[in-house]
């Protein structure tokens, strides 16, 4: 009988089975999905694209007008230079990190990734033989910029990072994103940067992408996509965009994995890209919920948590409890009925507990009212 190619033994699914819908009784603290539905005019954008009958093949990197307005809107909030060529949209932010990984490196070489880190990072580096390297952060979970330059080595191709991050909910600041290219820029590497939470950002500072700094653009591929400013986690719809050669590397990838998204979604995106002020009330509402979640940790026993600078995530540090991150979440559902992830599931984590709090306020409230009566 023939066998799997090895690579695939013991390859992760990261977050999936504290994923799994909960019973109905279970507060889910888990999924991380804007508790919005997807905005009615983009809706109705795709519903009246469907009835045009655009439902036919076209341009495989995505339409020139919306890769125009992709390329507007990131140079217009994050001072890149892109341009339509220069910008793909993929089914989902995944597959544009799938892609980055591919035009970047070859199988056997070395990616610097700070952790805590997102474990689809981890997951698509196995299935293409690239070996992560996980370097420290900080008491903040910012980078430790000596660890990643003492992690350098002849087989180091690239870093990755992710600003503001998950499972963290932290965002580098300015000067540590220059700090990173530079340090590209001195050994010659790649930079993939994922902004999918760039514009959910809560800290002093703001959301600084490598690609607009000095040394950082002839290097660096940004993915960034719809899912979660937008509301759009079940649209796939993503955003890979980058210097020329990498670019063209990365259509060819499309052209041959996939040829393009749907095409009835694409006038929908383009609306997608004209609700700032939706945009803006989401966020809102994630800073209304982020203070209550932070709040309500504080009043917990054994529980510790630093107040979350961007994204939706909070990264809870349960070591007061006595308890392991695994132990800590099974019990949490077992015992209080509120379902949560282990940070021990990835590298790094073990300690902690992601929580989500993207959900509604209701929830929230509800998950530390019971979470309360567990611990005390």
């Amino acid at each position: 009988m023939p066998s799997v190619p090895s690579r695939f033994t013991g390859l992760g699914v990261g977050f999936s089975p504290y994923l799994i819908k909960p019973p109905e009784d279970v507060v889910r603290w888990t999924v991380g999905e804007p508790g919005f539905d997807t905005p009615r005019p983009v809706v109705d954008a795709a519903i009246a694209s469907l009835e045009r009958g655009e439902t036919h093949y076209t341009r495989g990197p995505g339409s020139i007008e919306l890769c125009t307005k992709i390329s507007e809107q990131l140079n217009r909030l994050w001072n890149l230079t892109s341009t339509p060529e220069s910008v793909m949209v993929t089914p989902g932010a995944k597959q544009a990190l799938l892609y980055a990984m591919m035009v970047t490196m070859e199988s056997g070489d070395e990616m610097l990734v700070p952790s805590p880190a997102w474990p689809t990072y981890d997951g698509q580096a196995a299935l293409l033989g690239i070996k992560p390297v996980f370097t420290a952060t900080n008491e903040n979970f910012h980078p430790d910029l000596e660890n990643m330059r003492d992690s350098i080595t002849t087989k180091t191709r690239c870093i990755l990072i992710n600003s503001p991050n998950n499972p963290t909910g932290a965002v580098y600041t300015p000067e540590e994103i220059q700090a990173i290219v530079d340090l590209a820029v001195e050994h010659d590497l790649w930079i993939i940067s994922d902004e999918i939470y760039a514009r959910l950002v809560w800290s002093e500072w703001p959301h600084v992408s490598p690609a607009s700094l000095q040394g950082g653009k002839d290097r660096t591929l940004v993915v960034t996509g719809f899912s979660k400013s937008f509301a759009m986690t079940g649209w796939r719809l993503g955003v890979l965009s980058g210097p020329e050669d990498a670019m063209s590397a990365a259509f060819a990838c499309q052209a041959n994995a996939n040829s393009h998204v749907p095409t009835f979604l694409m006038p929908a995106a383009e609306v997608a890209l004209e609700q700032d002020e939706t945009v803006n009330e989401f966020c809102e509402h994630y800073l209304k919920r982020r203070a209550i979640l932070c709040e309500g940790i504080d009043a917990l026993p054994g529980l510790n948590l630093r107040s979350p600078e961007g994204a939706f995530y909070a990264f809870i540090d349960i070591t007061g409890t006595g308890m392991n991150a695994i132990e800590f979440a099974d019990k949490a559902l077992s015992e209080a009925r509120v379902q949560l992830i282990p940070g021990s599931l990835i590298q790094g984590g073990e300690g902690h507990v992601r929580v989500s709090y993207a959900t509604d306020e209701s929830q929230i409230i509800e998950g530390i009212k019971r979470l309360k009566s567990w611990l005390i």
